[in-house]
């Protein structure tokens, strides 16, 4: 779908920034640049053994389990969902709990990294301050000592709330504070009319967001009618039809849409894009009164949520089985059967349980189960996957920087490609600038399903060096001196990172009847939410283990 009439199109953007970038590329490559890297985490292959070829026995059938184990209760996935059901059945007192991932560390989208001593994440880099309706990440949150409950007042621990400054936006050749583009920074004639869709799109979010229609977890919205209508069509579409078209809002809602559900405007629903701004902080247009503080604060760590995984994870000890391709479940009358590759034996295993929760995405448990829901093929299919690369840059000592908003931990490029970075040291004390890690974060969901595809493909295909350079040489036109500064590239790949909340998916009855209690195999995924984010996700994962163990 043309958008002439909004400004600059994502697709012409992209074509600009790479005929932009490829001298530059070039440059870096055949001048200063020198720095090693490589490909981290586990190796894709891993994941597409679900589809073959794991060693089959001559009748083309799975191979017999080398050993056979039995557990009170199995979880499939150690992403936050099920590292949250883990948690949630072990709290209900089923103790014998074995957990099988795929990876060689817990934590899903949510993993960390090192680089030269210093932590970094693989993914997702921060977690909102949570309203009052995600009780169980409150609960979480004051059990590992991040948040206390004084004179009836919530109180985090400064250590892990952002420090300041928290995050900029790099626009007109300089740095601003915050990232919605400033009125200032504009060209004179575009001022006063993105003064008034700024205004005009702050007073539809309030709108919109009234009669708690837009909490977190979703589930604990009032659903209404008038979302589903929202949920029907896309964002882009439900902003042109209320003639919001000043390319500088344009921009930011579009970044704002890639940067949690990791497509454009042009592909998540009009509820996702509105549920952005009304289930947390709202949008508030220049000159609007200042925001309370309740509701505004980011909890993050050098190594971003992977802090939080890396705590759910412990008290399972040898509980958590990794390296474990799931490839296929039967459900019986009596108990449920795990057939699992171990990718360390190479070796077939069968767990049998009463009990089993799929903390998987939807189109991998459709695939897993041998006789799947009518309720889990019809959302699978109606589900699209954003790819996404993470760059972790370790750089020998500190960036010189431009004009402007002094460093901050989020780093963002007016209408770059890219997201943008995050500097992992900005949570230390040092009172100096020095060696640092640089967070890259690309999403690949594009514009279409046509897009996902030829980006996924390009991630799966292509080598480390050829991305790491696209990302160099982007950051570069922010930092002309980081490409000399750079010692290390460790980037990291998701094939199918996040779903996105396309038209219908967050609407479908498929979804509800699936987050419903089960008889032996239950759901537990950010999925049934129709997108990615920590709150949702461990929402799902301790609902699905309460259920196993209630069963």
């Amino acid at each position: 779908m043309s958008r002439t009439s909004n400004g600059p199109t994502r697709r012409g953007v992209l074509a600009a920034s790479l005929s932009l970038l490829a001298p530059l590329a070039a440059c870096s490559r055949h001048a200063e640049t020198s720095f090693d890297g490589g490909w981290v985490g586990a190796a894709h292959e891993r994941g597409h053994l679900l589809r073959g070829p794991v060693p089959a026995a001559k009748s083309g059938s799975l191979p017999e389990p080398a050993l056979a184990r039995r557990a009170g209760a199995i979880v499939i996935g150690a992403g936050i969902a099920g590292l949250a059901a883990a948690r949630a059945l072990m709290r209900a007192g089923v103790d014998d709990v074995r957990v099988l991932e795929l990876e060689d560390t817990a934590g899903g989208n949510s993993r960390g990294h090192a680089i030269a001593g210093m932590r970094c994440p693989l993914g997702a880099h921060y977690l909102p301050v949570p309203g009052d309706r995600a009780v169980e990440v409150i609960e979480l949150l004051e059990a590992l000592g991040v948040r206390k409950t004084e004179h009836g007042r919530a109180v985090y621990d400064e250590r892990m709330l952002c420090h300041s400054p928290q995050e900029r936006l790099y626009i007109g050749g300089g740095w601003r504070e915050g990232l919605l583009p400033p009125l200032e920074a504009l060209p004179t004639s575009e001022c006063a009319a993105t003064l008034a869709d700024y205004r005009a799109f702050s007073a539809a979010v309030a709108e919109a967001g009234d009669h708690d229609a837009f909490m977190i977890p979703t589930a604990r919205s009032r659903w209404s009618p008038a979302l589903t209508a929202l949920d029907a069509t896309t964002f882009s579409t439900w902003l042109d039809a209320r003639g919001l078209h000043a390319p500088a809002l344009r921009w930011y809602l579009d970044y704002c849409c890639r940067d949690d559900y990791g497509a454009g405007a042009a592909q998540v629903s009009a509820w996702a894009g509105l549920h952005y701004f009304a289930s947390r902080h709202g949008f508030r247009a220049p000159g609007a009164d200042a925001p309370s503080e309740a509701g505004e604060g980011v909890l993050t760590w050098p190594e971003g949520n992977a802090w939080l995984a890396e705590r759910l994870a412990a008290p399972l000890g040898d509980r958590l089985l990794t390296g474990r391709v799931a490839l296929r479940v039967r459900e019986g009358r009596d108990d449920v059967s795990v057939d699992a590759w171990n990718a360390v034996t190479t070796q077939s295993e069968r767990w049998v349980a009463p009990r089993v929760v799929l903390a998987t995405p939807l189109f991998v448990s459709a695939r897993l189960l041998e006789t799947p829901p009518a309720a889990l093929r019809e959302a699978a299919a109606a589900m699209r996957y954003a790819p996404w690369l993470v760059a972790n840059l370790h750089l020998d000592t500190a960036l010189d920087d431009r004009a402007g908003a002094p460093p901050s931990w989020d780093n963002v490029p007016y209408g770059d490609i890219g997201l943008g970075y995050v500097d992992a040291m900005h949570q230390s004390t040092r009172p100096y600038a020095g060696p640092t890690v640089l967070t890259a974060y690309r999403e690949l969901g594009g514009d279409s399903g046509v897009d996902i595809a030829t980006h996924r493909a390009q991630l799966l295909n292509e080598d480390w060096r050829s991305w790491a350079d696209r990302i160099v040489a982007g950051l570069a036109v922010l930092h002309p001196d980081l490409p000399a500064k750079l010692r290390r590239a460790d980037l990291m790949r998701y094939g199918h990172a996040m779903s996105i909340p396309a038209p219908g998916v967050r609407s479908s009855a498929a979804l509800q009847a699936l987050a419903a209690p089960q008889r032996r195999v239950h759901f537990a995924h950010a999925d049934l939410s129709a997108y990615s984010v920590f709150e949702e996700a461990f929402f799902h994962g301790t609902r699905a283990g309460r259920a196993a163990a209630a069963a």
